[in-house]
């Protein structure tokens, strides 16, 4: 992980269109972009509902495997590329530099001074519930497999 320092020379590189961060939205609409927060709850509950449908849905063990492996994939890359960014600002990538090491990049979005609330406190929450109560309940989900010898589910 590549640590930084405050004082160092990395310039900030604005996530969004500057017309974007300047333009005052109204104070209304408590959800900025309901489309991102959207599909941020919809990949990870569609998960867990065919989860829990699963035997009811298909007999195939493989065919439920692979849609909610599926399903959870499409939530990891519109969390890092797309619902990340737009509820929360953050974003992140992978760089080489010059001597080929690997070195993880994580940005946050930084709050001007003229603006007074950068990101929703709505779509914020809404981020960081789903990122942690979905997980919360794959353990609880987990052990319950454990528990109730249903080992299959765990692998």
């Amino acid at each position: 992980m590549l640590q930084q320092d405050s004082n160092d020379d990395t310039e900030d590189v604005s996530l969004f269109d500057a017309e974007e961060e300047t333009t005052n939205r109204p104070k209304k609409s408590k959800i900025r972009h309901p489309v991102a927060s959207f599909f941020h709850l919809f990949f990870r509950v569609s998960a867990i509902i065919v989860y829990l449908l699963c035997e009811l849905l298909s007999s195939s063990f493989i065919a439920c495997m692979v849609t909610i492996i599926l399903l959870l994939s499409c939530d990891f890359w519109a969390v890092k590329n797309v619902t990340g960014r737009l509820m929360v600002g953050l974003r992140w990538w992978n760089h080489i530099d010059e001597d080929g090491k690997s070195h993880w990049v994580f940005e946050s979005r930084k709050a001007s001074p003229q603006e007074n609330k950068t990101v929703s406190e709505a779509e914020s929450r809404i981020f960081w519930l789903g990122l942690i109560a979905c997980p919360v309940l794959w353990v609880i989900f987990a052990f319950s497999a454990l528990f109730s010898f249903r080992v299959k589910w765990l692998w």
